[in-house]
């Protein structure tokens, strides 16, 4: 899959001598655009889309929307890999997804202080959420971290199987658009995410520390019979 122009860019702009060593945080809120003014044509649109979707989800995609919600590990890509990817029967790949996880929180707390956009709930009180979320001010809805460590998660997966690598980014896509149906983000937080996140998983895989993680997760999922 080719790279958009925006995500070339965001390459450009954190390859360099260096990058690798520890993986620094880097400040993302240099990198993305901005999303959408607060009351623009286009952040209202963005409601509106919510608005849409909150009133044609079905009670099975409010639960599936809710599970991945609650599952930021990597788990979701068992509908890809086959049940026998359960995380707790493989350390090193739990490991793996987990540092993945943990490099996203780290990516998106800068921009999403940065950039300060309130959550859907706080825009438009008539937006529900499908799992409750966290009481008080809650101005942190770009990027979407959801989507971040979705798509980084799937691309990382995609290198280590890459005949499934399709099906791993469209999961990502799911994934990231559940938030969505959640209530939890806008569209452009989501579309961030993705950019973010693939940029942040061929950084990641550029860390020596990180091709270590890599390195035993696909020992592990060798033996297990997941991938080829």
């Amino acid at each position: 899959m080719r790279p958009t122009p925006f995500v070339l860019a965001l390459l450009l702009l954190w390859a360099g001598p260096g990058q690798a060593a520890g993986l620094p945080p880097i400040d993302a809120s240099l990198i993305l655009p901005p999303p959408p003014a607060a009351g623009s044509p286009r952040a209202k649109a963005e409601v509106d889309e919510l608005r849409h979707d909150q009133a044609i989800s079905t009670k099975k995609a409010l639960a599936a929307a809710a599970s991945d919600a609650t599952h930021e590990d990597g788990s979701v890509y068992s509908q890809v890999l086959g049940p026998e990817f359960d995380l707790a029967k493989l350390p090193a790949t739990k490991a793996m997804l987990a540092g993945v996880h943990q490099a996203e929180e780290d990516t998106t707390e800068i921009p999403k202080t940065f950039f300060h956009r309130p959550r859907p709930w706080i825009v438009d009180p008539s937006i529900k959420t499908c799992v409750p979320h966290k009481p008080g001010p809650a101005a942190n809805s770009y990027p979407s971290g959801h989507a971040t460590g979705g798509y980084a998660q799937a691309e990382v997966l995609a290198a280590l199987d890459p005949d499934k690598a399709q099906a791993l980014l469209a999961r990502a896509s799911v994934f990231a658009e559940n938030r969505l149906v959640c209530g939890f983000h806008f569209r452009s937080d989501i579309v961030a995410g993705q950019a973010l996140g693939s940029v942040m998983a061929q950084r990641l895989m550029t860390d020596p520390a990180f091709q270590t993680k890599m390195a035993a997760a696909r020992n592990e999922l060798l033996t297990a019979h997941i991938i080829p």
